[in-house]
């Protein structure tokens, strides 16, 4: 590990800019960075060949044996910088941190370049705006190994930190993309991909009523508007999952994660 000696101060440019990327999507934008918090996160975006630029480590927190876990998994090739238990914590976005955080290129990925199997089975996300759902739906994609995530006309940037430590890093193992409603709705149609929107309207019908072994999309809206109705008009189906209480609908990614494994099941 470098001998370097720690940052101490908060006012270290290398820490200014750490927050400016932490907190402005700008920022990231234009420097084409991101940040990613966790040694498990970092491991994962690392196994999946996101470039890692460098790596600000508290040791204090992070600890001799998972320091020198990361000097053999990055090498010599990534910048190395020791910093204070107390600028640490003020820079660290989630509590009880593990003392790592890296700054990573992250993939730039587009819809037209979307290399998908004969037979995908695909999660769009209409203006998904909170982070942790993007995140937690990008642990069901993962864990069913779906093809890709693809964000209509995102409310969030895709690469917001807290969306990379909700996913756990999936992000990074999921080919995720953002485009506008229409380019995915052609691209959909050109690809002969069934459409199926997830809706409380009259005509949807339960998802057990389908066959989702052929090319798919699961069409997801937001928590408090569900889907436009310009989106949930033009796809294939319109689909349900029962409810037996008296509430009317699921979280957004319990939703997603019920209609993704059950494609799973029958795919098998």
């Amino acid at each position: 590990m470098p001998a370097l000696d720690p940052i101490t101060s908060p006012q270290n440019p290398r820490i200014k800019n750490l927050l400016r990327l932490q907190q402005k999507a700008s920022e990231r934008r234009e420097q084409q960075l991101t940040i990613i918090e966790g040694h498990r996160e970092l491991t994962i975006a690392h196994q999946a060949g996101i470039e890692i630029r460098s790596l600000f480590v508290c040791p204090e927190l992070a600890g001799d044996a998972r320091q020198q876990e990361l000097q053999a998994l990055l090498g010599a090739q990534v910048e190395w910088f020791p910093v204070s238990k107390a600028v640490f914590e003020r820079v660290a976005y989630r509590e009880g941190s593990d003392g790592i955080l890296a700054l990573a290129r992250p993939p730039q990925r587009r819809l037209a370049t979307l290399e998908l199997p004969a037979n995908p089975l695909l999660l769009i996300l209409e203006a998904v705006e909170k982070p942790g759902n993007l995140g937690a739906v990008l642990r069901t994609a993962d864990a069913a190994r779906v093809d890709a995530v693809i964000v209509c006309d995102p409310r969030t940037d895709l690469y917001n930190p807290n969306a990379i430590r909700s996913s756990i890093g999936c992000i990074f193992t999921v080919p995720t993309v953002a485009s506008t409603r229409q380019e995915v709705l052609a691209w959909c149609k050109e690809k002969g991909i069934q459409t199926y929107a997830a809706a409380l309207t009259p005509q949807a019908r339960p998802y057990t009523d389908y066959d989702f072994r052929g090319p798919t999309a699961f069409v997801m809206g937001t928590e408090a508007d569900g889907l436009t109705p310009e989106l949930r008009e033009a796809c294939s189906h319109t689909i349900i999952i029962p409810m037996r209480g008296y509430i009317d609908s699921l979280n957004v990614s319990i939703a997603t994660a019920v209609l993704t494994f059950e494609a799973v099941r029958q795919r098998v």
